[in-house]
């Protein structure tokens, strides 16, 4: 089935084989692979196979919607009995049977009276409905006994819906509306060949192995606190450890550059966030209240700090480029439902900073911070990829100063033919962005790092210096964010590398093991050099066996385990285990710090 054209592609759109079957002039055949686009057809079609065996095995249930999403599908939809993960295999039995059948998949047209009358009973179709244009016609496909409102497309066959599965079961409120009913959801994945899915489960089984959540647990990183509240992460010592050294090496890092180090309040009047558009454009995302009176919102973001930095003091041309940076932390109001360990929360730390440059200074300033991404993620073993990211529906500004700006981005990436994806509609409110997109070890993507070219909120703060006319100009303001947030990214990381950090930011770089009692002053005093070395280390000295501390040790995911005997007293030295390396040899104990300077000076951003 490999040669099978499952759809084609008519200048932007995507049309079926049901829709066409015949190929339209000038149009792009999609076959049956693992191409992205078939892949969103497969998947689509899968969503709607699981709702047919849903509706097989559960007469009663009525269904919402089900789209597919980047790494899969997932269907929501009401049913009497609850439904958990054991009930996943018969349903993937019963869409396997529904497969074997090979059942045509037929696309039909009504128009909206006609779709709302067919489905006069189902108050979750007409719900659907709501979200569709009276004037509109509507599209239903059906396979066998099921028909379901979809524009599609689709797979023209249940046949070619052989290699999926079930993945987990949750719970979504209609419409994301958490005042409303909550649903089942059921998410899966399909692709067009078994060994493609096979390394898919293979890698899931891995993620779940890496759960950032899990690892923290065992770890002793971080902790959430129902008494604190949802989303609100509390950083435990070797949490706090671990990112008190990425904090420390991206501060050097932003100071060699010329970054100059800023705070602004954590509180702002309303009166600030109406001038810079928030309020209007963001304010459903912000916490508010009231002090004397007058109301005040929660920072969101740290940009109208910095604009107030920049204000404090006559600017002039010479000066720039001004670079503000500061690790800001910002709330945002986040539904319970979308809360997700640390890569979704609802306070965070970014690692912000702000560019004020001269418009001529776009191209140069966006290739220094790339250059800066580019070491960052080659120091954490990252790949990425980059997209400009145009203007939204919900914006300020005109368009002719979104064109300047999304064109100053693009110009900055084409002259030094950085390769980038566009997407259309994905800006911020305030200005077009570069969206940095990092690949882990289990080959899933994550948008961390953000560039953002922004003229509208200088004009908004009547910002400017003194040009060399001695003439007020606007400057442009450039939004920058590497690593997006210390939380997500410290998420990222611990899934990425299973939770064995390099050894220049692991929470404990060292712990050393005297076998016995009259090993620890030497232990004690191996232990304070390596200290005066920056390098974080524990003794491990309780009443319990040498193998039991060493596996303790090694648990706890340490690069370095240092054991202690009398062979090593007496030629002060050091039976070094290398976790990282899985070596275990003897080193004297000038070799060793010589062996950790190295391992320290491994990075630099």
């Amino acid at each position: 089935m490999k040669e099978d054209i499952l759809a084609y592609r008519v200048d932007d759109t995507i049309v079926d084989t049901q829709t066409a079957p015949q190929k339209p002039q000038n149009a792009e055949e999609i076959y049956f692979d693992n191409s992205p686009c078939a892949l969103e057809i497969i998947r689509h079609s899968t969503a709607h196979l699981m709702a047919h065996a849903i509706k097989k095995l559960y007469p009663e249930a009525k269904f919402f919607v089900g789209p597919a999403i980047e790494d899969g599908f997932y269907y929501d939809f009401r049913v009497e009995k609850k439904i958990g993960e054991e009930d996943l295999k018969a349903i993937e039995a019963q869409m396997l049977k529904l497969a074997g059948e090979k059942l045509p998949i037929v696309k039909s047209s009504y128009t909206k009276s006609q779709i709302v009358k067919k489905f006069q009973d189902d108050d979750l179709k007409q719900e659907v409905l709501l979200r569709i244009l009276d004037s509109a016609a509507v599209t239903t496909y059906v396979q066998g006994d099921f028909e379901d409102l979809c524009r599609g497309p689709h797979v023209p066959n249940t046949k070619y819906l052989r290699f999926f599965k079930l993945t987990r079961v949750s719970g979504a409120y209609l419409g994301g509306d958490e005042k409303r009913e909550m649903l089942t959801r059921i998410y899966g994945t399909a692709f067009a060949d078994k060994q493609s899915l096979v390394e898919h489960i293979t890698m899931i089984e891995e993620a779940k192995k890496r759960d950032h959540r899990k690892l923290g647990t065992e770890l002793k990183l971080f902790t959430f606190d129902d008494e604190v509240g949802g989303g609100l992460p509390i950083w435990l010592p070797n949490g706090a450890r671990l990112r008190s050294k990425l904090e420390s090496l991206l501060f050097r890092a932003h100071r060699l550059r010329g970054y100059q180090p800023v705070r602004g309040p954590e509180l702002l009047k309303s009166d600030a966030w109406k001038i810079s558009g928030h309020y209007q454009n963001y304010g459903e995302n912000m916490y508010f209240t009231t002090i004397d009176e007058a109301e005040y919102g929660i920072k969101p973001m740290n940009c109208l700090g910095h604009i107030k930095v920049f204000q404090n003091d006559v600017r002039s041309y010479r000066d720039l480029p001004l670079k503000f940076f500061e690790y800001g932390v910002v709330h945002r109001h986040e539904k319970s439902g979308v809360l997700h360990g640390l890569f979704r929360v609802r306070e965070f730390t970014q690692d912000d900073a702000h560019i004020f440059c001269s418009p001529e200074q776009i191209k140069e300033n966006i290739l220094e911070i790339l250059s800066f991404v580019d070491k960052i993620m080659k120091s954490f073993d990252f790949t990425y990829e980059m997209e400009v990211s145009t203007k939204p529906a919900k914006a300020i500004g005109d368009d002719a100063i979104w064109e300047k700006a999304t064109k100053g981005l693009k110009e900055a990436l084409d002259a030094n033919g950085l390769k980038y994806g566009i997407d259309e509609g994905g800006g911020a409110f305030y200005g077009p962005k570069i969206d940095i997109k990092i690949t882990d070890a289990l080959k899933r993507k994550w948008q961390c790092g953000t560039i953002q070219v922004d003229f509208n909120l200088p004009e908004r703060f009547d910002l400017s210096y003194i040009d060399a006319n001695n003439e007020k100009a606007r400057p442009v303001m450039i939004h920058r964010a590497i690593l997006g947030s210390f939380e997500r990214f410290i998420g990222i990381l611990t899934e990425h590398t299973g939770g064995e950090f390099p050894f220049f930011i692991a929470p404990t770089a060292a712990v050393i093991v005297p076998i016995g009692d009259a090993h620890l002053d030497y232990s004690k005093e191996l232990a304070g050099e390596l200290a005066a070395l920056d390098v974080d280390v524990e003794i491990s000295s309780k009443n319990e066996s040498l193998n039991k501390r060493i596996r303790t040790a090694e648990k706890q995911k340490v690069p370095m385990i240092l054991v202690i005997g009398d062979e090593e007293i007496n030629t002060k030295s050091v039976a070094l285990r290398d976790r990282r390396e899985r070596k275990q040899y003897n080193l004297a104990k000038d070799k060793l710090f010589q062996l950790v300077k190295e391992k320290i000076g491994e990075v630099h951003f």
